[in-house]
């Protein structure tokens, strides 16, 4: 499996904290059969000038200690909290594993059309850009999704969150049910979040073909810079008490 999303830069930004840290859930992502991973720690449009040199050092700390058998990529998670111009350019390092792939945010009150024009704009600037767990936008709903991918955007869902009876686990489950979603990732920040829960979660729904592609086979091709493969329909049905919860109103 490959995870595109992750905080295990250590002290960096909100994720791991330790040296030590990111190489023991490095350990546990090896163990649960993970081949490569992309360091994604926070950035944003209005900090592009102050660069990347700070990721730098803690890259070659961990690169010297992370297990063998896991690749690891650099990138960022950007969030667009500034309208995207041509500077982006400038900035390759933001870029996952040097592709033309940009994983993306946006703050969590922002409009739909607001996402939709700032998507186009990166598109338009000859990137791709993958949008970060859409279903934490209260605003996702598989009529929004389907206008954000019509920008040349794709989208990541989070590994945990698809198992979550609350809203946010229901969006993401609707874009699995509407054929939607393209990657899974785990947004690991130095905990024990991983990309495998999702994998087995899919795998014990009926959807090995779907746990292949949005784990294994769309991010090798996004690392690859080759052709993504839309990935089938998947309806996920809650244990009655889940939807009880959800029905009930249980928050984000």
């Amino acid at each position: 499996m490959i995870d595109l999303h992750c905080h295990l830069l250590p002290g960096v930004d909100d994720g791991s904290r330790s040296l030590e840290q990111s190489v023991r859930v490095l350990e546990a992502m090896r163990e649960g059969g993970v081949t490569a991973v992309c360091l994604t720690p926070h950035h944003s449009i209005g900090r592009l000038a102050a660069g990347v040199a700070s990721h730098d050092a803690a890259f070659e700390r961990l690169s010297a200690q992370a297990p063998d058998a896991i690749a690891l990529h650099r990138g960022v998670e950007l969030m667009l909290d500034r309208p995207v111009t041509a500077e982006l350019l400038e900035y390759p390092a933001v870029r996952l594993g040097g592709t033309r792939y940009v994983l993306v945010e946006f703050p969590p009150a922002l409009a739909i059309p607001a996402i939709s024009n700032a998507l186009r704009h990166v598109s338009g600037l000859g990137l791709v850009p993958l949008l970060a767990h859409p279903e934490r936008y209260t605003g996702c709903r598989p009529e929004s999704v389907r206008e954000w991918k019509a920008t040349g955007a794709v989208m990541q869902v989070d590994a945990t969150t698809l198992l979550g009876s609350g809203r946010r686990g229901q969006r993401a489950r609707d874009l699995l049910a509407q054929g939607l979603a393209d990657i899974i990732a785990a947004d690991n920040h130095g905990d024990d979040r991983m990309l495998g829960t999702a994998f087995r979660y899919l795998c014990e729904h009926d959807g090995e073909r779907q746990a292949d592609l949005l784990t294994r086979q769309n991010p090798g091709a996004i690392l690859a810079q080759g052709k993504l493969e839309a990935v089938p329909p998947l309806a996920i049905k809650l244990p009655l008490f889940d939807r009880l919860k959800q029905a009930l109103g249980e928050s984000e």
